[in-house]
């Protein structure tokens, strides 16, 4: 197996590192927000992994195939051949992007107000449309330590699962969620046992189980790196057996497609694809092409397959592997062992003095932005919004700030800045102060709140 990038730079993009003082007037620009921030004005931008990445010369070419049809292009079915293989799922829809497959899902799914879906964690975009079709999901990851050492900390605690279906009913059910990796939870892997458990468990009281399979390749690494049984066999079989243990998939094709926009929906019955196809043409568009072109199509086709190999997922994980090493040996917080797709720092532990409703993880993310150009974002409280009914902030388990590595885009020196640029706010910690809200949204706020300093 390689030490370095399987892969060599064709071709390059300029980034610079504005003057500290026009970073403080890009911040104040961008009301302390920085979704807001202008891209030229971000040194290195670790944002999010969504649709980020750098395609290869194979998904470049592809796309040259596209089939641009309405309907039945034969890029639409170069695609549902290659997620089929993958899967094992016959009735395959793309999407525009990963949102756009939770929309239709779960409109179709929570079939009455107050409906429950579970999860080992839901990310935002998807709790948010459990919530504006009505639903409520309940979050049953299991309890460890950032700091503590645990193989897959993405794992559902079944125990919980299975009391809660006791407890509310199945009928009262939509779905279970199981998400791999789990995004929240510090991009951290769920193990083989862990998903044929929670699928045993749905099964044995009629629940549907979908994947919410953004990382699904990082996963299966994980899985053939850290789990008995499995280290002698190649990520596609271990991703074969995986979706056996579920009833369809939705994905954000933008992480591990490979691809710049995308989604899918898939499922392994055909009286699900129909009742959740009903809600596709109306938002997305016909059933072959979901909103996209048919290059897109193409890429999406390659990149799924290309996310599999082993070599390139040794290097993916290997330098987000890299950068947790160097802030951790630096006394950095972070969420131990690092996930495939980023660094989780722990900001309520770097940040002891902000309190939670003052969103240390966020505070943290300006403090970056400042000090070096480097642009990450929250996982923590302010993502996770208002209690509904209450209207009270919800406390998450977690006040993270992500630092979250576009897929072959940055190198290892590029990773050394940025841990430069932790350390150095790390050192002065005590200055950086928290923030309030100036303007709040009321769905998914953290994309287009205003802040002020607190």
């Amino acid at each position: 197996m390689p030490k370095g990038e399987p892969f060599k730079i064709k071709m390059v993009e300029p980034i610079r590192l504005i003057p500290r003082e026009d970073r403080e007037r890009a911040l104040k620009e961008a009301h302390y927000n920085p979704f807001f921030l202008r891209s030229s004005d971000v040194y290195i931008d670790l944002l999010t992994d969504s649709g980020t990445g750098a395609m290869s010369q194979f998904q470049w070419s592809a796309m040259m195939l596209g089939d641009e049809s309405y309907a039945g292009a034969s890029s639409y079915y170069r695609l549902k051949e290659t997620v089929t293989d993958i899967t094992g799922y016959e009735y395959v829809i793309p999407t525009h992007q990963g949102r756009g497959a939770e929309k239709v899902a779960f409109s179709q799914l929570i079939t009455r107000p107050g409906m429950y879906v579970l999860s080992n964690m839901f990310f935002d975009t998807t709790r948010g449309h459990v919530q504006l079709a009505g639903g409520r999901p309940v979050d049953l990851l299991i309890d460890v330590p950032t700091e503590e050492y645990h193989p897959f900390k993405g794992n559902m605690d079944t125990e919980r699962l299975e009391q809660f279906i006791r407890e509310h009913g199945a009928e009262n059910i939509a779905c279970i969620v199981m998400t791999v990796t789990n995004n929240s939870a510090g991009g951290q892997p769920v193990s083989m046992a862990n998903i044929r458990e929670t699928y045993q468990i749905a099964r044995k009281y009629g629940v549907l189980v979908l994947f919410d399979v953004a990382r699904y390749a990082e996963n299966c690494h994980f899985i053939r790196m850290r789990e008995e049984g499995y280290a002698d066999k190649h990520p596609i079989d271990i991703a074969r057996e995986m979706f056996s243990y579920g009833d369809g998939l939705m994905m954000s094709a933008k992480k591990d497609a490979l691809v710049n926009i995308g989604g899918l929906l898939a499922f392994r019955d055909e009286e699900l694809f129909t009742k959740v196809g009903a809600a596709v043409v109306p938002f997305e568009g016909f059933l072959t092409y979901g909103g996209l072109a048919g290059r897109d199509l193409e890429a999406m086709a390659v990149g799924l397959r290309e996310a599999l190999d082993p070599d390139y997922l040794a290097y993916r994980v290997g330098q987000v592997q890299y950068l947790g090493e160097m802030l951790r040996n630096a006394g950095i917080p972070i969420q131990w062992p690092v996930g495939g797709h980023a660094v989780f720092i722990d900001a309520a532990k770097f940040l002891p003095h902000v309190p939670w409703d003052q969103f240390p993880g966020h505070a943290l993310t300006l403090a970056l932005y400042l000090e070096g150009g480097v642009r990450a974002v929250e996982v923590g409280s302010l993502m996770i919004g208002r209690d509904p009914e209450t209207g009270e902030n919800v406390r998450g388990p977690f006040e993270f700030t992500r630092l979250a590595i576009p897929r072959r885009v940055y190198t290892n020196l590029h990773l050394e800045d940025v841990a430069e640029t932790v350390i150095n706010a790390f050192q002065k910690r005590e200055e950086i102060r928290g923030v309030k809200f100036a303007r709040e949204p009321k769905v998914l706020r953290h994309f287009t709140a205003w802040f002020d300093p607190a």
